[in-house]
């Protein structure tokens, strides 16, 4: 038995039995599809991070809230762990199962229950795509505000657990901004309403708790999303600038100006050559950088704020201001943004995609670092980000067939989220934890912090069997990479096997 997750649960998961397991969910649920040939698991051995890959014991795929409760009460009952899988577009390993345990796909639960105009409110079901709420509303005048690149894929339900953003987060909010309800099972099948449709619920804010909780606290079966209505008009400003330095010093004169766009993005120079190569959007190949910088509202405020924008766009240096003239070419400019993670994909076998969170006015000393390290290690990094919050994707390109390149790409990466955090920022915006940055959150959090995560864990699932071995370190693997930083080096994540 390869024992994946023990070190972090102090050996607390036994072994779990494929055949008694696979016969009691059977018994228990014999309309529910149950997946245990190696072929039909095969696709489900990981996320959008698929440098790791686990072969999952079992995958279930329920399709009613009453498979869901009784698969949990028997993994519960057999302490067999349960992962729960969304659309598998996630980047942190969040989704990645285990050997001895259950891969809980919750995309079969795929309606939009109601959409009400008036409430202005879509109570929908997890698997429902990201985009496919806004398309439902559309004829309403109506749209979801959250708008993850990844957003034609993602399901609404993984959006909460990692609590996503996108490029219009700035201005409308994370995902825990625009979830007003939810409705989930714990482990031992309890059902549990969190949240409301008014504009607050008594108790405890557990609702804002479970956003982001990666799949450890419980299922979520529903979620009641804010919708809102479709701005009246819409201007994107693309600014082109020749150095990288100068773009992320504009971003903070900006908001300082008391102007709050819609979206506000930043591509360097590598690229904006891979989305122009891929796109043809317009984009300057010839800038080290450029922003685009999205008004809405009324035209009248929109047009008042163009030209604010362009006042300090040209005083912080900008080499060229072009206003989208049409539709046609503001969706060319944001098909670009967009599609920059396939993009780059095209310049090399692999890339690693990071995500860390900084301060703004942080923007051009973090810029300056992730350059050297890219400089040192001889790896090429592409910047991608959500520069008007300090959410960044910064991509390390290198080739997994390359003895000692992954490793190399995965020290990075590491370094670069432990330079977001030394800077006051956070090892993660809108990815989550996961697998991927479990050796970050130990420099990130002190130990009685992570201690007292661990204790909220345990009031939802005191057994360990949700998602074990994510999102929180043990302290002994604190101090083991505590001890192993001090000579500059990355703990490697333990028993994945690589491909």
């Amino acid at each position: 038995m390869n024992i994946l997750f023990d070190e972090r649960l102090d050996g607390a998961l036994p072994q779990a039995d494929p055949q008694t397991t696979r016969e009691r969910l059977r018994a228990a649920l014999p309309g529910m599809t149950l997946l245990d040939r190696e072929e039909d698991r095969r696709p489900f051995e990981c996320d959008g991070l698929s440098a790791y890959r686990v072969m999952p014991m079992l995958v279930a795929l329920p399709e009613t809230v009453d498979q869901v409760v009784t698969l949990l009460k028997t993994c519960h009952e057999l302490r067999v762990p349960v992962v729960t899988r969304g659309a598998g577009t996630g980047l942190s390993g969040g989704a990645l199962p285990l050997e001895q345990g259950v891969l809980l796909v919750m995309s079969r639960f795929d309606r939009i229950v109601e959409l009400d105009p008036e409430a202005r409110i879509a109570r929908v079901q997890p698997g429902v795509r990201n985009l496919a709420i806004s398309e439902a509303a559309a004829p309403l005048g109506l749209y979801y505000a959250p708008d993850p690149s990844s957003q034609i894929a993602c399901s609404i339900g993984g959006n909460v657990a990692e609590n996503a953003g996108g490029v219009h987060c700035l201005k409308y909010g994370l995902t825990v901004h625009n979830v007003m309800a939810i409705e989930v099972i714990t482990l031992e099948g309890e059902k549990m309403v969190l949240g409301s449709e008014a504009l607050d619920a008594p108790g405890f804010d557990l609702l804002a708790l479970f956003n982001g909780s990666e799949g450890m606290l419980g299922i979520i079966t529903e979620v009641t999303v804010k919708l809102l209505p479709k701005p009246e008009t819409a201007k994107v400003i693309m600014a082109s600038f020749d150095d990288v330095e100068k773009a992320g010093q504009a971003v903070g004169a900006i908001i300082a100006a008391g102007i709050i766009p819609g979206g506000l993005e930043m591509m360097d120079q590598l690229a904006i050559q891979a989305a122009e190569d891929f796109i043809h959007a317009g984009y300057p190949t010839d800038a080290q950088a450029i922003l685009l910088c999205e008004l809405d509202g009324v035209e009248a405020d929109v047009a008042d704020d163009c030209q604010r924008v362009r006042a300090v766009l040209a005083e912080a240096g900008a080499t060229d201001i072009r206003l989208a003239r049409d539709e046609a070419e503001r969706a060319r400019f944001w098909a670009g943004r967009k599609n920059a993670f396939p993009a780059v994909g095209r310049l090399a076998p692999d890339y690693y995609c990071m995500d860390g969170t900084i301060p703004r006015r942080e923007l051009p000393r973090v810029l300056k670092g992730i350059a050297a390290l890219s400089k040192e290690s001889g790896l090429r990094v592409a910047n991608v980000f959500h520069a008007g919050d300090g959410n960044m994707h910064p991509l390390i390109l290198f080739d997994a067939n390359q003895p000692g390149e992954l490793d190399l790409a995965e020290s990075v990466g590491g370094r670069i989220l432990e330079l977001c955090v030394e800077v006051g920022g956070s090892i993660t915006g809108e990815h989550g934890v996961g697998r991927e940055k479990i050796n970050q959150m130990c420099t990130q959090f002190k130990p009685d912090e992570i201690t007292t995560f661990h204790a909220v864990k345990a009031a939802f699932d005191p057994e360990g069997l949700l998602n074990p071995g994510k999102n929180i370190p043990t302290l002994a693997r604190c101090a083991e990479y505590g001890a192993m930083h001090v000579h500059n080096n990355q703990l490697p994540h333990p028993d994945l096997p690589r491909f």
